[in-house]
């Protein structure tokens, strides 16, 4: 690929009339500064390219006067306030997560209702004194520097634990007395898309790049290293377990309970894997390989000895479990310990018991099996909907599995694995009737006779008139499932009459490997069709039509709905992309970008595989003189893993093009990243704007009252 470069004019004004009060809504101004790529000796012009610099000051005074813009709009909606009122309220609810036990404690997670982070708590015992371990919302005074993963050493008197500043993903990782809380050594820093799996007391094993200087936002990424960090000793010194002689873009460490064995994965994208094995009780023991099929995902669940327990889509694209001596763990010699179905599968382990989570068409069934793969019995779940967890060591006599749909909030049971029976640990007591809405599973046709599944969740009654305000999610992606899960934004939106609607697009996993592959490359056509037909079918069937639909979706969902409203603008009122993957021709050159090709191919693959992505691309694909919908574009200003320059652009191309009066709006969060970790008061803001922005945008003057 070749680039030359060219400065041309300055944008002029973009001028346009706001849809409910005629007021002309003027964006900034957006240099253009060409830069034409070379494909296969197609020329593409790529106008916006200065703004991938996103800590350039010339970017920076952009973000704030399109901030500018975005918020003085959004200031004008007469009820924004009284969203974020109702949002607050209904957040506003003690939530707990599972308890797990660590040396003589037994620590749980707790966020009292409005805390921008969750608190780490603890208790000695069962019955204890509750007692606060740790704190992120004292982490720093924006609330925007988040916990991640806590790990306890083996005997649980040492813990180190990662943070996130700024939603970033790079972490540091900080490492104390269980007991006493006193900081032990320095902190570690630099570490990205890690683990951390203790072996003893003496140190633990994590993951990262050499980390650049400057203003680069990322390593090398296709040269991740497993190191092992020895407590006492400085950080320079720790050594490279694994990923200098190979090069993978992830790699990961995890030891076995019983501190026999270091399990190693390898990969070069977000699908499939190597995996290899240490034998920890010999020293300087060499790493064999388990598994060299890059093209499939493996990974140990467990392990009796010698006998390790294996979870593969190996020849069994909808997962299966098999077992394999240590000392013969290739493929050829796996046996099957819980046989292939035809649903897709996910397990747990706790108790000496395995836990077999089946998705059919989205929705769980629960089985357990004993170690030696013999059927116990069938987990009969409280409801129609989503369960998780089960998870557990060797000598819990007690585990604990959540429960959810789209209608029920979060609730956590406590099980007796040998009697098979539960009850409810923990239940929340907030403002909501879940008996006032419904949800239905529908199966609709895509473009190619597909049959997609999509659930629609409503408030009871409703009436199919084809004026309801409806929300569309999708996704579609890397092997993802979006299951039935409870929101409380999803609440407040059906509390306002609205609509929401959740379509299984292929991409994702809900039957497989098949329905994932089935979206991806040049396939990735079939994601949008399927979400296209979904919002068809919502409009055939009179739940809502063109003018009273939203499509939303993050990430590789904020793809999702750049695509479709590109493709099918006159389809809906409102678009939300959120974090959306957007220039497809250079994804792949920003961050972790490159791991992502599983899914997307790139434009330096083949001619093919460049012109497909063209095609669909969402920042390549806007035309002038066309009417797009109401559009509000959601991003962080230091998104480290979909870095905000795909926003930045499809901001840009699209005020630059827009035919009609419908507003484009960019909401930069500042000081934030990809999502994870963002402080609830930012999230309830977020809603209000996007909910505020969408009813305003159909024409809705003030919500109904309740």
């Amino acid at each position: 690929m070749k680039t030359k470069t060219f400065l041309t004019l300055l944008v002029g004004l973009m001028v346009l009339s706001c849809t409910q009060k005629q007021e002309k809504l003027v964006y900034p101004k957006t240099e253009k500064i060409v830069v034409t790529d070379i494909f296969f000796g197609t020329e593409v012009d790529d106008p916006y390219r200065w703004l991938e610099d996103d800590r350039s000051a010339e970017t920076e005074a952009w973000v704030k006067e399109q901030n500018k813009v975005s918020f003085a709009y959004l200031n004008q909606i007469s009820y924004r306030d009284e969203l974020k009122d109702e949002l607050t309220e209904i957040w506003n609810y003690e939530k707990l997560s599972a308890p797990f036990k660590e040396g003589a404690y037994t620590y749980y997670y707790k966020n009292d209702g409005l805390q921008n982070q969750y608190v780490l708590y603890r208790k000695k015992g069962d019955d204890g004194e509750e007692e606060l371990f740790l704190d992120p919302n004292t982490f720093s005074e924006d609330g925007t520097t988040s916990l991640g993963q806590v790990s306890f050493s083996k005997d649980g008197s040492i813990v180190a634990y990662a943070i996130s500043e700024g939603g970033s993903d790079w972490r540091k990782i900080i490492i104390i007395d269980a007991e006493t809380k006193e900081v032990l050594e320095d902190t570690l820093v630099d570490i990205k898309f890690s683990g951390i799996s203790w072996i003893g007391n003496d140190g633990f094993y994590y993951s990262s790049y050499d980390k650049p200087e400057g203003s680069e936002l990322s390593a090398k990424t296709e040269e991740h290293k497993l190191y092992y960090h020895k407590l006492g000793t400085p950080q320079k010194e720790d050594k490279v377990v694994f990923g200098e002689k190979e090069k993978y873009r992830y790699i990961g460490g995890s030891v076995t309970e019983d501190d026999r064995y270091l399990i190693i994965s390898g990969s070069i994208s977000t699908s499939g894997n190597r995996l290899f094995l240490k034998d920890l009780t010999k020293s300087n023991s060499e790493i064999t390989t388990i598994d060299d099929n890059i093209n499939t995902d493996t990974y140990v669940a467990d392990n009796q000895g010698s006998k390790l327990f294996i979870v593969t889509n190996y020849n069994a694209p909808n997962q299966r479990m098999v077992t394999a001596d240590v000392s013969n763990p290739a493929p050829e010699n796996w046996k099957d310990l819980i046989a292939e179905t035809e649903n897709v599968v996910n397990f747990s382990t706790g108790s000496e018991y395995i836990f077999a989570t089946y998705m059919i068409d989205a929705v769980s069934k629960v089985h357990q099996y004993d170690y030696d793969g013999q059927f116990v019995r069938e987990i009969e779940l409280p409801g129609v909907g989503s369960a998780g967890g089960f998870g557990g060591k060797h000598d819990d006599t007690e585990l604990y599995f959540s429960f959810t749909n789209y209608s029920t909030p979060g609730t956590i049971y406590k099980l007796n694995p040998k009697e098979g029976d539960y009850k409810v640990y923990w239940a929340p007591e907030m403002e909501y009737n879940a008996d006032s809405f419904e949800s239905k599973q529908v199966f609709y046709t895509s473009k190619d006779g597909t049959k997609v599944p999509m659930v629609i969740t409503y408030k009871k009654g409703i009436e199919l008139n084809g004026k309801n305000p409806t929300m569309l999610y999708g996704y579609g992606g890397f092997n993802s499932s979006l299951t039935p899960s409870f929101s409380v934004a999803n609440a407040v939106w059906m509390n306002n009459g609205g609509v929401y609607a959740v379509a299984n697009l292929r991409g994702g996993g809900e039957y497989g490997k098949a329905w994932h592959d089935a979206g991806t490359k040049l396939q990735k056509q079939n994601v949008f069709d399927d979400f296209i037909a979904a919002a068809e079918y919502l409009i055939d069937e009179n739940y809502t039509s063109s003018d009273y639909l939203a499509i939303r979706g993050g990430s590789n969902g904020g793809l999702l709905v750049g695509a479709v409203m590109t493709q099918r603008p006159e389809l809906m009122k409102v678009a939300i992309p959120q974090v959306g993957v957007l220039d497809m021709l250079r994804y792949h050159t920003f961050t972790a970008g490159a791991g992502w090709a599983y899914d997307y191919g790139t434009a330096e693959d083949s001619e093919e595989m460049f012109k497909y992505l063209l095609g669909y691309s969402p920042v390549h694909n806007v035309k002038a003189g066309v009417a797009y919908p109401a559009t509000i574009i959601l991003t962080g200003d230091h998104d480290d893993r979909v870095v905000p320059a795909h926003s930045f652009k499809f901001a840009a191309e699209l005020q630059d093009k827009q035919a009609s009066a419908n507003p484009v709006l960019i909401r930069i969060e500042t000081n934030a990243g990809h999502g994870a970790g963002t402080p609830v008061s930012k999230t309830i803001e977020q809603y209000a704007d996007m909910y505020g922005f969408t009813f305003w945008n159909m024409g809705i003057k003030e919500l109904p009252k309740k």
